[in-house]
Formats: C-alpha cells, structure tokens, sequence
C-alpha cells in the first residue's frame, strides 16, 4: 500500500522536532552507516520513545521521497501511543476495571482493525502491542476498525514480558489463548481486572511469554479444525468478558 506523502517526516531535523513536540511515529527508517551527533539523537529519542528504527539501504529512501532526506525518513502514525502505566493508572481512577487485550505476532492490519472494532464494542479499554512484530496501524487498519482506533488507548511497548510484569505489579491478571488448554474462556473469572493476550494464528502466543501467564483457556468448538482467525477469536473471548461484567 502506498504511503500518503504528509505521513512521511523527512530530514534529520524535522524529525528531531517532530520527536521534541510528541509527534506519534510509528516508525524511523535510517540509511545504512548513517552517522553524526543528529543521528545519535533521534537513536536517544526514538529508544525514548519506543520508536523502532529500521535501517535500510539508501535506494529505500529514495523510493520514498525524492527530496534531501539526509538518510532518515520516519512514518508518522494515525495513532497515539500511550504509556502502559498511564493508561491504567487513568482507567483505575475513573473507577472502571481493566480489561486489556496484549497482541502477540498479529501481522495482519486488517485483523488488527477488527480486533480493535469489537474491542471497542466489548468494553475493552486497551490494546498493547509490541514496538515491532506487529502490523502498522496504518490506513488500511484504521478503515477495518472503522474508527475504533481512535476510541480506544493503544499501549506501544518495547517488551511484551515487561508489560506483562507491568500488568501483574498493577494488580492485573493475564489470561493466555491456549487450544490445549484445559479451561474453556466461559470457566475463566473476566470480572476482575484482567488482560488478555491472542497470538498469532499460526504459531500462537511466543512460550516464554505463554509462560507469565495467570491462565490458560481455550475456546471450545463443535469440530477439530486447526484454529480459528484471531480477530473472531478475540471477539469471542471480549464478548464472554462483557458478559460476565455485565451479569
């Protein structure tokens, strides 16, 4: 998909602005070999900030713009990053229960727009989701949500196991998608304060992250088939979660 020219920040010092002002970035691609005190810079900021950098030949850059890029190009975000702890320390005074989703390797934007829709439509109050791994909140994304991405907080981090130990210093327990887990999502207590964390549709939740998890469940169905798409998969789960809430 073709980047519209006004997502683009092009040169070293109108990122450095950019960066200064709390720009949203997704992220920052820098030529390869790149040097220079400004460039040390946007490295300090963007580590900061949670902005991955993605070196690239210059032909890349290039292909982006045809203007004095100074081997640094970013993409500006359609969203705002929040900071995890802020959100639940906003969510926790206006006296509402977290219910987060964590998402663990979802490439695919235009599930990522439909998880964040349902999320929205379920009560859900946040995504986390990693620095890289991830697909781009980008245009496409934000027309599958149809708008829930701006309704909703989205937590960029740079460590889905710190995150999870970030979730757990709060208070807020983590529930893990597992098809060989033993408990269905209708037996877990979605009452609480609570995040959940949907992998990827081919390799799952990573197990070193699996592993940080409070509990496991599964969603049972009526046949055996490999698994199902991780957007209805969330739907599921977020619908039994407002369920339970709601009761």
């Amino acid at each position: 998909m073709a980047l519209k020219k006004n997502s683009l920040i092009i040169g070293r010092q109108p990122l450095i602005e950019a960066l200064n002002a709390g720009r949203a970035i997704d992220k920052i691609l820098l030529q390869k070999n790149a040097n220079g005190e400004v460039i040390q810079s946007i490295r300090a900021l963007s580590r900061e900030y949670n902005i991955p950098i993605q070196v690239v030949p210059v032909e890349k850059l290039n292909g982006l713009s045809r203007a004095n890029h100074q081997g640094v190009i970013a993409i500006a975000a359609l969203v705002q990053y929040l900071d995890l702890q802020q959100v639940i320390d906003h969510i926790v005074s206006a006296g509402d229960t977290p219910l987060f989703l964590l998402l663990d390797g979802v490439t695919d934007v235009r599930n990522i727009g439909a998880i964040a829709r349902t999320a929205v439509c379920c009560g859900a109050q946040a995504i986390i989701i990693p620095d890289k791994g991830v697909g781009a909140l980008n245009e496409e994304a934000m027309k599958s949500s149809a708008g829930a991405l701006e309704k909703i907080h989205i937590c960029r981090v740079n460590s889905l196991l710190k995150a999870v130990d970030d979730l757990h210093l709060n208070g807020i327990a983590v529930f893990t998608s597992e098809m060989r887990a033993e408990k269905n999502v209708f037996e877990l207590n979605f009452t609480h304060p609570c995040c959940i964390i949907m992998g990827d549709e081919g390799r799952g939740v990573q197990p070193h992250l699996a592993k940080s998890a409070d509990a496991f469940f599964k969603i049972p169905m009526a046949v055996k088939f490999d698994s199902l798409n991780v957007s209805v998969a969330c739907g599921i789960t977020l619908y039994e979660a407002m369920k339970q809430r709601m009761q």
